[in-house]
């Protein structure tokens, strides 16, 4: 199964809602994309940057686990979010 764009935008704002309240993940974040507090605030909807954020959730088995117990998400949507994000079709995840 697939997610529609709407849905994939839906999922990476609940990723940057809860990476916005890791207190100790979101430096995290920051301190590998670079970004500071007011890029964070102003990309917010911005597809790219959702692509980003999961992305780097992503990256660790147990973020991913976190962010969907947390968000009530089943544990491959935000995979399938990030597919349908810019840049998903091209993702190789081996």
């Amino acid at each position: 199964m697939s997610l529609s764009r709407s849905a994939a935008e839906t999922v990476g704002l609940q990723a940057i809602a809860w990476l916005a309240a890791d207190e100790d993940l979101l430096p995290v974040f920051m301190g590998a994309t670079g970004a500071d507090e007011e890029a964070f605030r102003a990309h917010l909807s911005d597809p790219s940057f959702q692509a980003s954020v999961l992305d780097f959730v992503l990256m660790d088995d147990a973020w991913i686990r976190k962010f969907c117990d947390a968000s009530g998400l089943d544990y491959d949507v935000p995979m399938q979010a990030r597919a349908a994000l810019p840049g998903g079709q091209n993702v190789h995840w081996t």
